[in-house]
């Protein structure tokens, strides 16, 4: 099944070239049968910025955006508001079985304020900025995609 994913690193700090934990998860998706990178892009940690460039991976038709960064405790941890923000349907089941998995790592995992959202038949992933909690989160919930991106776009049970 063809499933495009959009990766949105919300960092201030670094580079596409720096971007270890988005391009380990661009090498996974790539690993799939029929799975495509559409974009992967750095936006800066400002709520407005990140939501505009969910908006625009959404909007032009990608089955699931995959953020990565931003969804800590520090102040300027501001993705999983930027996600709420323009996205209309809470999918909890996905930030539970990250910190689910997670927790069986480190007791840190519970800080983390990771959501899943839906906008309009497009899935909105937060994952952790680093790039060992970036793919330990991603391990935890690809096998479910395929399943979600039919059931997104009409598809039944």
């Amino acid at each position: 099944m063809e499933i495009s994913i959009a990766i949105i690193t919300c960092s201030s700090t670094r580079t596409l070239a720096e971007d270890t934990a988005g391009a380990a998860l661009a090498e996974r998706i790539w690993a799939q049968p029929e799975w495509m990178v559409e974009r992967h892009v750095i936006v800066p940690d400002e709520r407005s910025t990140i939501a505009e460039a969910i908006v625009e991976a959404a909007d032009t038709g990608v089955d699931i955006v995959l953020t990565c960064g931003g969804s800590g405790l520090s102040r300027q941890d501001v993705t999983p508001e930027a996600t709420a923000d323009v996205c209309e349907r809470n999918v909890p089941g996905i930030a539970e079985a990250m910190r689910a998995e997670s927790l069986k790592i480190t007791g840190r995992a519970m800080l983390s304020r990771a959501i899943a959202m839906q906008r309009g038949s497009t899935l909105v992933i937060n994952l952790p900025g680093s790039l060992k909690a970036a793919t330990e989160c991603y391990d935890a919930i690809y096998e479910q995609f395929e399943h979600a991106v039919q059931m997104a776009a009409g598809g039944g049970h």
